[in-house]
């Protein structure tokens, strides 16, 4: 196997990673076991792994930098869409007080759900369902994060943020996509700044592209 947790921090930091919390974590949570075991020999690599359902992990930097963008400083009660094999849960984990993490494919949130309990991370909730609608039940959230791709910010994800959250999404079609950071004031989400830009899996749900 090629890296390491180390090797990968170091790379995160030569493409302008700067979060001295977030490459620590990065070096404390070995990417090898949160991938599936075809691809344990690439973990370390700075690219998206295929997890099946035409679903791929998203590639380290672009977990980076859409966590950096969060600004997290571990008082956090964090919303994440998308929990795949668990490698950015874990990571936000480590950042934030606490993380509601929904996945639409059961199987994914199963392995993810050994993988985080076998690194001892128990301030994770993991929830199946369709995350395009958020989880209104355990809002608000202080930061939002979505690893899939929609023209716009799903509603209910904007309602459940509350006054003063981040909230970082690919905004697109699916497959050519601007990294956005909002942020939400009283009258609403206003776009802050574009993190990167990138290529993600569509969001599919309720609030996004349907589900077949």
């Amino acid at each position: 196997m090629a890296g390491s947790p180390w090797t990968l921090a170091d790379d995160l930091r030569t493409e302008g990673v700067r979060d001295e919390r977030l490459l620590d974590a990065v070096r404390t949570t070995p990417r090898a076991d949160f991938v599936p075991a075809d691809a344990i020999g690439t973990a370390y690599e700075d690219a998206p792994l295929p997890i099946g359902h035409g679903q791929v992990t998203t590639q380290p930097s672009l977990t980076a930098r859409m966590i950096e963008g969060l600004a997290l400083s571990g008082d956090e009660h964090v919303l994440e869409i998308g929990t795949g094999l668990g490698f950015q849960t874990a990571l936000l984990a480590r950042l934030a007080a606490d993380v509601v993490s929904v996945e639409l494919w059961p199987c994914l949130s199963e392995q993810a759900r050994r993988n985080l309990a076998r690194h001892g991370i128990g301030n994770v909730a993991l929830l199946v369902g369709d995350g395009s609608g958020g989880v209104p039940q355990r809002a608000p959230y202080d930061a939002v994060l979505v690893s899939a791709a929609f023209p716009q910010v799903p509603a209910p994800l904007v309602e459940q943020l509350g006054v003063g959250g981040r909230l970082v999404q690919p905004i697109g079609p699916g497959g050519r996509e601007e990294v956005v950071l909002f942020e939400r004031v009283p009258a609403g989400l206003e776009r802050r700044e574009i993190l990167t830009l990138a290529h993600f899996v569509r969001l599919r749900g309720s609030y996004g592209y349907p589900l077949a």
